[in-house]
């Protein structure tokens, strides 16, 4: 009985033996050390590794013609920012096979269920899931492969090594949007997301939204780090590049703009919805709600054209980021060229200063006095001036009101008329605008400009 103790007693011995041994083996062959004694050792303070930082995701929301391809440019061309050209523009056209049913997206149940597809992938593409796009992209990716992504060439990232196999050009500029297409083949999504996980900003442009009430869950998403960039521009540019780059959709226009004599059945509906938008979603953007703060900028695309180094500073000193050399070479190469709106209907090489103010020289009066009698409320309070018959042509003569400092009402500032518009402070402008009645009892002196 004696012995059948000791042995007993020597198994147990031998088994805690083996496990101590194979547990000081475990520890010795771990690459990472355990701390026995950390606060007299300190060998608990060993810095942990270090969290990836959240990108900026930026949003440029813009309507047609407005010159967002312009802007969205500006971001695209930085080193550090993955881009990506209008991919709403998937869901519209698998959701809406139409485009005659456009209108319905007026109407509350369709217009929430495509405006929740719409965040639903802005959401996925701010976290660089860029696999979500399948499931609008037609015909489907196969193998997480496409050659139908809306753009691709826009994007500098997707046509730059790794995610285009083609060598890189000897010249230091980027492929052009078209030899993107020819010598990238197909984009590889899976790829593409890996880029865009590696870069600091996410910059989305998109034309597809109509206000910034609509992109309240996706701000205030804690995952992410959304700042809105919207971008308007003066309605009577906008109608003018609308109907040279839409002739068909804008026939009855170029019929009276050539004619003279207005047609029955002209539809104003574009404009109108445009300008309602902008009225709609500047006020709330300038009210500064508190889940907007910080996180919203209005520019005008004016501003951007006739100064685009000085608004490009602002823009990304807003958005946290420093302007780089790529930046800087292509405003001086792409803000010099000819007028117009150029060959392609997303041409940026242009005059900037010349194609915001050409809308001058391309409506007749009687058009330009229509747009402003359907706009005339939005165009007060974005800062437009009304076009007299007599002033349209001089091209010294501005027909935007000058903001202070950076052009932009800015967070955490406080509007007034004189020091929004100091032109306002000229008792001529004053009479003008009380004799035109275009300020609708906004401008009071010495009280809070209500936007």
């Amino acid at each position: 009985m004696e012995c059948s103790w000791k042995a007993v007693l020597l198994l147990v011995l031998a088994s805690v033996a083996v496990q101590f041994t194979a547990i000081r083996t475990f520890i010795a062959n771990k690459p990472f050390h355990i701390c026995r004694v950390a606060k007299r050792t300190g060998c608990g303070s060993a810095p942990a590794p270090a969290p990836r930082p959240k990108p900026n995701h930026i949003l440029i929301l813009a309507t047609t013609r407005s010159g967002s391809s312009f802007a969205g440019q500006l971001l695209n061309q930085h080193s550090r920012v993955f881009y990506l050209f209008e991919p709403l523009y998937h869901v519209q056209t698998t959701l809406i096979t139409n485009n005659n049913s456009l209108n319905r997206v007026r109407h509350p149940p369709d217009r929430r269920a495509l405006l929740g597809s719409y965040r639903d992938l802005l959401r996925s593409l701010f976290d660089c899931d860029l696999h979500f796009l399948e499931n609008y992209i037609r015909p489907a990716p196969e193998r997480h492969e496409t050659h139908r992504l809306f753009r691709r060439g826009a994007s500098k990232a997707l046509c730059s090594p790794p995610v285009c196999p083609a060598p890189a050009p000897r010249r230091p500029e980027p492929l052009e949007e078209g030899e993107c297409a020819r010598r990238c083949g197909a984009l590889n999504l899976t790829l593409a997301s890996r880029v865009c996980r590696q870069m600091s900003h996410i910059a989305i442009k998109t034309v597809r939204i109509p206000g910034i009430s609509d992109l309240r869950t996706l701000v205030q998403d804690p995952r992410l780090n959304v700042k809105v960039l919207q971008l308007v521009r003066d309605p009577r540019g906008i109608l003018a590049s609308r109907i040279d780059t839409f002739p068909d959709s804008f026939r009855p226009w170029k019929v009276w703009r050539s004619s003279g004599r207005r047609p029955y059945n002209l539809d104003v509906s574009h404009l109108t919805t445009t300008c309602e938008d902008f009225l709609s979603s500047a006020g709330t953007g300038l009210s500064r709600p508190g889940w907007l703060k910080g996180k919203y900028m209005l520019v005008r695309y004016e501003d951007l054209a006739r100064e685009p180094g000085r608004k490009t500073r602002e823009i990304y000193s807003f958005m946290g980021m420093e302007v780089d050399g790529n930046v800087r070479r292509w405003i001086l190469n792409n803000t010099r060229g000819p007028g117009g709106s150029g060959h392609h209907k997303y041409a940026t090489v242009r005059d900037s200063a010349a194609t915001a103010e050409s809308w001058r020289f391309r409506l007749s009066y009687d058009m330009v006095a229509l747009v402003q009698s359907l706009c005339n409320a939005t165009m007060a309070r974005l800062g437009y001036r009304m076009n007299l018959p007599k002033e349209r042509r001089p091209m010294s003569i501005q027909f935007t009101f000058h903001h202070p400092g950076s052009h932009t009402p800015q967070p955490n500032h406080t509007l007034y008329p004189e020091t929004l518009f100091p032109n306002l402070s000229n008792l001529h402008w004053k009479e003008s605008l009380r004799h035109w009645n275009l300020w609708y009892g906004l401008y009071t002196p010495g009280r809070k400009l209500k936007l």
